[in-house]
């Protein structure tokens, strides 16, 4: 899960989407020109208009998961002409309004963006079109390569038989791989797994962070410390050089109250952008300080066309993710930097992270040698958040005989909600159909469910209503609940778990992410043989808490390297294979 990163609409009534809109010859509608420089092949991808009642900043830049969110609608493009125009009308999709004809009469910032998509040629015979990560990891509005407008303003009166046109007349720009440095190296490896499953070549990368003294000793060998999350477009949390300091200062009763996991669109104005410059300085002193453990720090990079992330497992829609990370990167990296193996691999992150690295451990026992998980994503799917995807019929409200109760999607610390499960899966439809929205919903389908009849992830529930479909359900559980496989498969990986699994949350997560910690502690708790797992949870502590007690959320997110390795080299020390390198390393 992107910390804080759904995305959320306001409750409106439901009306279907067209997956394809047909243009109408009357009413309002909007005609978007395809520019020539898409060249002359077919184009594949969504169109979004964006009406927008803010100037302040461009309307793609203004989808976002709060009340303060501008409009958008959507419709697939399939292989449309360079120089044709693309019709949007009255049968697109919308969010937070659902249809064009509720829009009320008035003047708006407008502006369109098509999301370009490729075509794959997949090895179980599937031919579908995709938005490829292009580095900027799966963000619509960000993607180089795609086409969007200059805003202007347009008034817009769904009365009218009217239509209002648009040209793609500006690109998103390439982005500039990073530079190596003394410090941090950077790995780009093509899959041989992943080009065979996606019929084209495809690679993984991971950002290194090296030791203090590593070309100093040249004997050396290291542990290997792995933080689980998502895309990075380089080591962001080490720096080497303080704050910048034309940059606010931190107002930290602001941040302390309304940026607990810093990802409040504010935090930057009160200081946060300050605290991670600090935050990732301070890290940098400690890194390179004559006390701090001397291993290999990465961040893995694997995005793939349904998010900014595989979740590190096998899967029937993203492909073999969990071997190409184990058995390709990893071994790849440690024979780059002189690794030193399984029994000196940790596992860590919060989130998406979180959830990553225990599945990894768990899916793959013998590989690494602790996961410490915090604010994972659901581990057991009878909390997938606030839905049992086993016995409720529907995910989107809780039924009754008189009343139907919409399911909440967001939270804050008081319990207060925020938005509900049908606006943050109704948003996603605005963006695309097929799961390929690159947001948190659609990418949980893909890593979890199998292939539809169509290639596509089939749907755990339909995203128009939220009815639950059981048999999609069940391949779920046996396949990526960790809670069900753990307590199924315990008699074969127990022994081989022991003392390696860590888990934290708060117990006001956002996105009620402890709901399903609660019921895997309850098996950790009374597994035989033991787990000797540990379990905690932070009071009144919102998404992305790693179990620190002492600091506040804002500041112990960032700590992760600090938190975990110096007690990743305890464990390895106390569990070292006989004639393992316990030395080397530790000068």
């Amino acid at each position: 899960m992107r910390c804080a990163a759904f995305w959320f609409v306001i409750a409106l009534a439901v009306t279907p989407p067209s997956p394809m809109a047909a243009e109408n010859t009357s009413g309002l509608r909007f005609a978007v020109t395809l520019p020539p420089s898409l060249g002359s092949a077919p184009v594949n991808g969504r169109l979004l208009v964006m009406l927008s009642t803010d100037p302040s900043e461009e309307p793609r830049l203004q989808i976002g998961d709060r009340h303060e969110t501008q409009q958008v609608f959507g419709i697939d493009v399939e292989r449309a002409m360079a120089g044709s125009d693309v019709v949007l009308d009255v049968t697109a999709f919308g969010y937070p309004v659902q249809s064009l004809t509720e829009i009320p009469p008035g003047t708006y910032w407008v502006q369109a963006l098509l999301h370009r998509y490729e075509t794959f040629h997949r090895a179980d015979g599937h031919v579908i079109t995709l938005p490829m990560d292009r580095g900027e990891g799966q963000q619509w509005n960000k993607a180089p390569g795609n086409r969007y407008s200059t805003p202007r303003q347009a008034f817009v009166d769904p009365m009218r038989d009217e239509v209002i046109r648009i040209e793609l007349d500006q690109e998103i720009p390439p982005i500039e791989p990073p530079e190596n440095t003394e410090y941090i190296k950077h790995v780009r490896l093509r899959s041989e797994l992943l080009s065979e499953f996606w019929g084209r070549d495809f690679y993984l990368g991971a950002h290194v962070l090296l030791p203090q003294g590593f070309d100093d000793h040249p004997e050396a060998r290291y542990p290997l410390a792995i933080m689980h999350g998502h895309f990075q477009h380089d080591f962001d949390d080490f720096r080497n050089i303080p704050p910048d300091p034309d940059l606010e200062q931190p107002d930290w009763d602001w941040i302390a109250t309304h940026c607990p996991n810093g990802h409040h669109p504010q935090c930057d104005e009160h200081g946060y952008d300050r605290v991670m410059q600090q935050a990732a300085y301070d890290f940098y002193a400690t890194w390179t300080g004559p006390d701090f453990p001397r291993v290999l720090a990465v961040y893995l990079q694997h995005p793939t066309p349904y998010y900014d992330d595989s979740y590190a497992v096998n899967s029937a829609n993203m492909g073999p993710y969990g071997d190409a990370l184990t058995f390709e990167l990893i071994p790849y990296i440690e024979r780059q930097f002189r690794g030193l193996g399984p029994w000196a691999r940790v596992l860590y992150g919060g989130s998406t992270g979180g959830w990553e690295s225990l599945a990894a451990q768990i899916f793959y026992p013998d590989e690494y040698n602790g996961a410490y998980g915090a604010c994972p994503d659901p581990v057991d799917f009878r909390a997938y958040t606030v839905v049992n995807i086993y016995e409720h019929e529907n995910a989107y409200f809780a039924q009754g005989p008189w009343r139907q109760v919409p399911r909440p999607g967001q939270r804050d610390y008081l319990g207060q909600i925020e938005n509900t499960l049908e606006q943050v899966n109704h948003l996603e439809l605005a963006l695309a159909t097929k799961g390929r929205s690159g947001q948190q919903w659609d990418a949980w389908q893909a890593v979890f469910g199998p292939v539809g009849e169509d290639g596509y992830p089939a749907p755990i529930w339909d995203k128009l209503t939220g009815e639950i479909d059981p048999d999609v359900a069940t391949h779920w559980r046996d396949n990526y609940d960790l809670r069900f496989i753990l307590e199924r498969d315990w008699a074969s990986i127990g022994s081989k778990l022991r003392g390696k699994l860590h888990v934290y949350c708060g117990d006001m997560d956002n996105f009620y992410l402890n709901n399903a910690v609660y019921l895997l502690e309850e098996f950790l708790d009374n597994a035989d043989p033991p787990a000797d797992a540990e379990v905690d949870y932070g009071d009144r502590h919102e998404h992305c808490w790693n179990g620190d007690h002492e600091q506040i959320n804002a500041i112990s997110r960032l700590q992760y390297h600090q938190r975990f390795i110096p007690r990743a080299v305890e464990h390895w020390l106390a569990t070292a294979p006989e004639g393992a390198d316990t030395t080397s390393w530790r000068y």
